[in-house]
């Protein structure tokens, strides 16, 4: 079974608490939805991917077997959740889990999960505290400081972005600008 979004929502709500992980995981969703929408794919399915991929994170932080991915694959197999759907999820974190990148879905989760944390990082220092005045040049500037997000993969994003056959710069306005049309919903209005 594919879960429609609300009862992904529902579980989101159920395991996480965090409202940081939460707005993470709509930043993804709308993302994941720009490029099912690109890719002529069901938008739904990938947003709904977006929305689940660090559901059980905030429980179950440690990262490996017993925690973060491996214990969302078996409580959404316990769910009865759709092996693609699993394997999607799995496909944000390929480093831990092993999954290959097969699918546009999956090359899509890889490179959208960490790209959304530096564009809220990079909206947050603004003055504006404003994803609405960030550009695409805004972030690129942010990219080349490898101390600014430190913690963000950009080895990742480029890598996934490359498997979908996305330059960096237009990648980054894809999620930019999908990000952009839910900026009250991330909390990224700002001041303006």
């Amino acid at each position: 079974m594919w879960p429609t979004r609300e009862e992904a929502w529902q579980v989101l709500n159920e395991y996480t608490k965090n409202p940081h992980l939460i707005a993470h995981a709509l930043a993804v969703e709308a993302g994941m939805k720009a490029y099912a929408r690109r890719f002529g794919e069901d938008e739904e399915k990938w947003a709904v991917v977006g929305l689940i991929h660090d559901f059980e994170y905030d429980r179950y932080p440690d990262l490996g077997p017993g925690g973060h991915p491996f214990k969302g694959a078996e409580i959404m197999r316990e769910m009865g959740w759709d092996e693609a759907l699993i394997r999607a999820v799995a496909a944000h974190a390929p480093e831990l889990t092993g999954v290959t990148l097969d699918t546009n879905m999956e090359k899509a989760i890889y490179a959208v999960d960490e790209l959304t944390g530096l564009i809220t990082a990079t909206a947050l220092v603004r003055p504006s505290k404003s994803i609405l005045d960030v550009q695409v040049s805004s972030v690129r500037k942010k990219w080349k400081d490898k101390a600014f997000a430190a913690a963000v993969k950009r080895e990742g994003i480029e890598a996934g972005a490359a498997k979908l056959g996305v330059e960096l710069s237009e990648h980054i306005g894809v999620v930019l600008e999908a990000m952009k049309s839910i900026a009250a919903e991330l909390g990224l209005e700002g001041n303006i």
